[in-house]
C-alpha cells in the first residue's frame, strides 16, 4: 500500500461524486517542488497526457479531460526539460491509479487497495529542470530476478555498489525484477534507489500474479509498486515507450495459464495515438521484455514505426547478448533494418556459477558473455551501447579461447575462439601472432562458446546440483585457426575486434607451443 499512498499524495485532488465517465485535472509546473499546486503555479499547455488508450494534450490551462472505466490508469508522458516527482525510491510518480475496487483478490501477492471516489480534479506536477542535454547516458538491466533476499544482496554488492555516483540520467529494469517472489520488490527499489537516479521498469513473466485468470489481472502487483504497465516518456531528444509485451493466460494448443509474447489491442492503440504527437525527427526508443522478434502481433507495431527515419528496440528476458537488425525477412517495411538490442541481463545464468571472494556467483550467461548490464549514450538521434561486465573494468570486452600447450607441428589446426560481448554481424575480429606474419582476419561462427562449455564441465564435475544451464550458439564468437608451424617457444596471440558500433577493442593471451 505504500507505493500507492506515494503516488496519490504526490497529486492535488480534492474528491468529487463522479459525474459521467470522464476525468480531469491539470498539469502544472511545480514552482516550488511540493507537489501540490499553489496558487501561483501555471497550468502547463501541450503536455500529452493518457488513460493508456487514447492520449490528449492539456489547453491553454494545462487542462486535460479522459474517459475512464473502474480500473483505470492516467498518466502525463514527461516533456522534454521537465520532470515528475519521485518517491523515496526514486521511482517516477507521474501517474494516478483509478481502482474504486481495489485489485482482485485472491492472489498471493498484494494489488491495490480500493482508490475510492475519482478525484474532482487529478493535477500532476512537473518540475523544470535545467540539465536535461540531448546527449546523455541511461543504465538498462536485464533480468535481475531475485529469488531471495540473498540474490537481492548479490546484486548489490556484483552491480550497485559499482554504479554509485554514475552520471547516467536514470536507469531502466527490462523485465524480470524478480523470480515470482514478488514480496522482495520493496527492498530491491531500495537498493537500487541508492543510486541517486530515476528509474524506471519494464514488467516481466516473472512480475506477474501467476494466480491470476486473465492477463490484465496479472499485473495488479507491478501497478501497486511502479504504476502503468506500459507508458512513455521524453527524455533529450529521445522518446521512450514502455511496453507491456508479457501476454498471460490460457493461449490456443495449452490447458494451463502461460505467457507468451504480445501487445493487447488498447496497447497498440496508446503507442499510435501516443505517436501521432512525437515529430519525426525524434528517436523513438522502445523498451520490452521479451525480444521484438518473439512478438506475435509485432507487425501491428511494425506498421507504427517503420516509416519513422529513427527508431530502436532494447530487451530482455533470454540471458543472453546480441545485436538484432529487423529487416523484410520478419515483415518489416522499413528504408532500413530497425536496430533490436537483446539485453545482458544483471542475473547473468540465474545467478548460477561458483562463487567469488565475496560470496557471488560469477553467473556468466549461456552464450559466454559475463553477467552485468549496459549503458547507453544518447545523442540526438544516434545511441552507442557500452557493455559492462559486473565487477570488470570497462576495457574488459572480450575472452580468448585457447590452449595453454599447443604441438608445434599441429598449430594450423588448432581453433581460436574470441567471444566479443558487445559485437553483430557487423564487428570484424582479427588475430595476430606477435612478430609471426600480419593480422588474419576471423571468421564469425554460431557454435556454442568452448569457454563456456569447459566451465560448465568442471562446475558440474564439482557440484552436480548448482551447474550451470545449457548453452546456446553466441551470437558474438568468431573463430581461426592458429598460423602453421609455430616454433617451439611462448607466442603472444593479439585480438583486434569493432563491436557494434565500429569501435575497437583489444586483449591478449599467451600460448606455449611444444614439439
Amino acid at each position: 500500500m505504500k507505493a500507492l499512498l506515494t503516488s496519490v499524495l504526490l497529486l492535488s485532488v480534492s474528491l468529487a461524486p463522479l459525474v459521467g465517465h470522464s476525468a480531469t485535472g491539470i498539469v502544472f509546473e511545480d514552482l516550488n517542488k511540493n507537489g501540490t499546486r499553489d496558487a501561483n503555479e501555471p497550468g502547463m499547455a501541450g503536455v500529452a497526457v493518457s488513460n493508456q488508450k487514447e492520449v490528449v494534450q492539456t489547453d491553454a490551462e494545462g487542462r486535460w479531460t479522459l474517459p475512464h472505466d473502474e480500473d483505470t490508469i492516467f498518466f502525463v508522458i514527461k516533456p522534454q526539460g521537465y520532470a515528475p516527482p519521485v518517491d523515496e525510491a526514486q521511482l517516477p510518480q507521474f501517474f494516478y491509479i483509478h481502482k474504486p475496487a481495489g485489485s482482485p483478490k485472491g492472489t498471493r501477492y498484494a494489488g491495490v487497495e480500493p482508490t475510492g471516489a475519482l478525484p474532482e480534479s487529478i493535477d500532476f506536477p512537473l518540475v523544470k529542470v535545467t540539465d536535461e542535454p540531448e546527449k546523455f547516458q541511461a543504465i538498462f538491466f536485464g533480468d535481475p530476478q531475485p529469488r531471495s533476499q540473498d540474490q537481492v544482496d548479490y546484486i548489490a554488492h556484483d552491480v550497485l555498489t559499482e554504479l554509485v555516483g554514475t552520471d547516467a540520467k536514470f536507469g531502466v529494469t527490462l523485465g524480470d525484477i524478480m523470480f515470482d517472489n514478488l514480496s522482495l520488490f520493496e527492498p530491491s527499489n531500495a537498493n537500487i534507489a541508492l543510486l541517486g537516479i530515476p528509474w524506471y521498469n519494464v514488467i516481466g513473466n516473472h512480475d506477474l500474479n501467476f494466480e491470476a485468470e486473465t492477463d490484465g489481472d496479472s499485473d495488479e502487483t507491478f501497478h501497486r509498486y511502479f504504476g502503468p504497465q506500459y507508458y512513455s516518456f521524453d527524455y533529450g531528444a529521445v522518446h521512450f515507450i514502455v511496453l507491456d509485451d508479457v501476454d498471460w493466460g490460457i493461449h490456443a494448443g495449452r490447458t494451463k495459464k502461460t505467457y507468451k509474447g504480445g501487445l493487447g489491442p488498447d496497447q497498440i492503440e496508446f503507442v499510435k495515438n501516443d505517436l501521432a504527437l512525437v515529430p519525426e525527427e525524434k528517436l523513438v526508443c522502445l523498451m520490452l521484455h521479451i525480444p521484438l522478434m518473439d512478438v506475435g502481433n509485432r507487425a501491428e507495431l511494425y506498421r507504427l514505426i517503420e516509416k519513422r527515419p529513427y527508431s530502436m528496440s532494447i530487451s530482455g528476458h533470454t540471458h543472453w547478448h546480441g545485436h538484432f537488425y529487423i529487416d523484410e525477412t520478419d515483415g518489416w517495411k522499413g528504408d532500413e533494418p530497425h536496430h533490436h538490442i537483446v539485453n545482458v541481463t544483471v542475473s547473468g545464468s540465474w545467478w548460477k556459477g561458483q562463487k567469488n571472494e565475496v560470496g557471488v556467483p560469477h553467473a556468466m550467461m549461456r552464450d559466454g558473455a559475463p553477467n552485468g548490464y549496459s549503458i547507453i549514450t544518447f545523442d540526438g538521434a544516434k545511441h552507442t551501447l557500452d557493455f559492462k561486465a559486473a565487477g570488470h573494468p570497462a576495457e574488459y570486452q572480450m575472452t580468448i579461447n585457447a590452449p595453454d600447450e599447443i604441438q608445434s607441428a599441429n598449430s594450423a589446426k588448432t581453433p581460436v575462439y574470441v567471444n566479443l560481448f558487445n559485437g553483430s554481424e557487423k564487428s570484424v575480429v582479427k588475430l595476430k601472432v606477435k612478430d609471426r606474419g600480419g593480422w588474419v582476419e576471423m571468421k564469425k561462427v554460431a557454435e556454442a562458446d568452448p569457454y563456456y562449455v569447459a566451465m560448465r564441465q568442471r562446475e558440474l564435475e564439482a557440484n552436480p546440483k548448482a551447474s550451470l544451464n545449457e548453452p546456446v550458439k553466441s551470437g558474438h564468437l568468431w573463430k581461426v585457426n592458429l598460423p602453421a608451424d609455430l616454433k617451439v617457444g611462448s607466442h603472444l596471440l593479439m585480438i583486434e575486434g569493432t563491436d557494434a558500433y565500429g569501435r575497437s577493442h583489444t586483449a591478449q593471451r599467451i600460448i606455449r607451443a611444444v614439439k
